[in-house]
């Protein structure tokens, strides 16, 4: 199996150096009679063995994931959460819930603190990763069975095949769950917590560091782990805050990544090519063939750009806002504040977890800059407007900035010509004394924000109607 996630880079030599002359013309010229073909789908059948699809029917082989996952982690070493590294884990979740009740007015997200070893962190986040990594899974799996059943059998022999067609797309289901499950172990190698890569991958309620994570964090930096740990603290209690008090923030962001999946198509020209002299008597060698390599290619269609606009601003905004307020009340109280900032940007800027997995698993990299642009507009809507007026933005998914508004802090901040800024709309009025049933309403309506502010008619696309 590949080291790349997803690469599905064919295992070793194959047939490839064979000649032309060697390989059959007719892919079913190897099968003989009717109970050589039976005994070839047995034989195939007992191949895959256990394999089966995921849970609930989905095309991705989650169990066989999980368990891929594990053992990368544990095969590396995978020690358990001492009783004193979870109070210490605990502690500092409490603490910085404390520091951030006056950097913000959300409330308190984190109700369970946890402390879990990296096997637990695949255990716990695994079932948002189900919800993300499905769409394209799909698509990789319906290609890849398709490949076969479209360019290697012959049409009067469909029906027969069948039974071989099911299988291969069955086979298909556990390789896409097992580069899956080496692409999450190789993350789980690398988080401090479980929000490392923006998405609400923790229960609800549940905020969590992992003490193995944080320690290799803070290797080279010269800081007391009291510090660096208290810092990642507040990192992960600033997360939970905004998943556990927008409500509308995680199905907007995990409906962006699927959006974003649903459009990707999958290049499987490298598996056609060697599916088309494919010997269908020999299992081994349609499993040297699925093997072949498989890229992910954007559609690039508006749709899909809007989705990637959205979801690629949403989660710069995201991490801004959490580096604006958590660096605010760590002023002050952790020392090496800068330092600490610095080393989170650092890891953003050489390809941290959050990147590689999203280009891994759905196709998609995120832009560092995108980040610092906006911290800088978190911070200057805070001077201008406060921290009841930043966190107010919050309130609605029309009155979030926009990719152009990233671009431009100053005019979202102070206002534009063609758009009215927030000078000109108190936004604290839209969560303050509404009914539940007009906020209901108001959230199905198409005329945008209200009085044409900020983010009216935002279509997801970074441009406003």
């Amino acid at each position: 199996m590949s080291n790349t996630p997803f690469g599905f880079n064919r295992p070793g030599d194959g047939d490839d150096d064979r000649g032309d002359k060697d390989k059959p013309q007719d892919p079913f010229q190897a099968m003989g009679d009717m109970r050589q073909f039976a005994d070839m789908l047995h034989r195939f059948a007992d191949m895959i063995g256990s394999v089966q699809v995921g849970a609930g029917g989905g095309p991705l082989n989650w169990d066989l994931a999980k368990n891929i996952a594990r053992h990368t982690v544990v095969e590396q070493g995978d020690p358990s959460v001492v009783d004193a590294e979870r109070r210490q884990v605990e502690e500092a979740l409490r603490l910085a819930d404390l520091w951030l009740d006056e950097g913000t007015t959300l409330p308190a997200g984190v109700q369970k603190p946890q402390a879990w070893s990296r096997s637990e962190w695949i255990e716990q986040t695994l079932p948002v990763w189900a919800q993300v990594c499905d769409p394209i899974a799909e698509r990789m799996v319906e290609s890849m069975g398709g490949a076969l059943g479209s360019s290697a059998i012959p049409a009067d022999v469909q029906a027969m095949a069948g039974p071989l067609i099911g299988m291969v797309k069955q086979m298909a289901g556990a390789m896409v769950g097992g580069q899956a499950g080496q692409a999450l172990g190789a993350l789980a190698r690398e988080v401090v917590g479980s929000s490392d890569v923006g998405l609400p991958l923790a229960p609800d309620g549940v905020g969590a560091l992992l003490p193995a994570g944080v320690a290799a964090f803070g290797d080279g930096l010269e800081l007391s782990p009291e510090e660096v740990r208290l810092y990642l603290a507040l990192r992960e209690a600033a997360h939970q805050r905004l998943f556990a008090h927008v409500p509308w923030l995680r199905s907007h962001i995990l409906g962006a990544v699927e959006e974003y999946a649903r459009g990707i198509t999958v290049d499987l020209s490298g598996i056609e090519q060697a599916v088309r002299g494919l010997d269908l008597g020999d299992p081994e060698a349609i499993q040297r063939a699925l093997g072949g390599e498989i890229q992910l290619q954007p559609e690039e269609t508006p749709r899909q750009k809007a989705a990637l606009a959205r979801l690629e601003t949403t989660l710069a905004l995201v991490e801004g806002w959490v580096d604006t307020v958590v660096n605010q009340v760590a002023e002050g109280r952790l020392p090496n504040t800068v330092k600490l900032a610095e080393a989170v940007r650092r890891r953003r800027a050489t390809g941290g977890p959050a990147e590689r997995t999203f280009a891994t698993l759905v196709g998609l990299e995120l832009r560092p800059r995108r980040l610092r642009e906006a911290g800088a507009l978190w911070r200057s809507l805070t001077e201008v407007r406060g921290v009841q007026g930043r966190d107010a933005v919050w309130g609605h998914p029309d009155l979030l900035p926009t990719a152009d508004d990233l671009d431009d802090p100053q005019g979202y901040v102070h206002g534009r010509p063609e758009v009215e800024g927030l000078s000109d709309l108190d936004i604290s009025a839209l969560t303050k004394d509404v009914p539940d049933d007009e906020k209901d309403r108001g959230d199905d309506e198409d005329d945008g924000g209200p009085d044409g502010g900020p983010g009216s008619g935002d279509d997801g696309s970074g441009s406003r109607s």
